[in-house]
C-alpha cells in the first residue's frame, strides 16, 4: 500500500514539474516581441500550441556534418 502511495506522490511530483516547466516556457514566450517570436519561426497565437506539442530536439547542423565542435 506504501509503494502505492509513493508511486503516486512521486507521479503528481513529475506532472507538477513538467506543468511548472511549461509556464515558465510559456511565460518566456510570451514575453518576446512579435519579431523574436518570428525570428525562431511562431507567432503569438502558436505559443500555446508549441508547447503542448513539442518536437524532439534536433542536432545542430554543425554535428549532423560529423564534426565535434561548431568552432573551427
Amino acid at each position: 500500500m506504501l509503494s502505492l502511495i509513493g508511486q503516486a506522490s512521486r507521479a503528481l511530483a513529475r506532472r507538477y514539474a513538467t506543468w511548472r516547466e511549461r509556464q515558465r516556457a510559456y511565460a518566456e514566450l510570451a514575453s518576446l516581441d512579435d519579431r523574436s517570436l518570428a525570428d525562431i519561426g511562431i507567432n503569438r497565437a502558436e505559443i500555446p500550441y508549441v508547447l503542448s506539442h513539442p518536437r524532439p530536439a534536433r542536432a545542430p547542423v554543425w554535428a549532423k556534418a560529423g564534426r565535434t565542435s561548431h568552432a573551427h
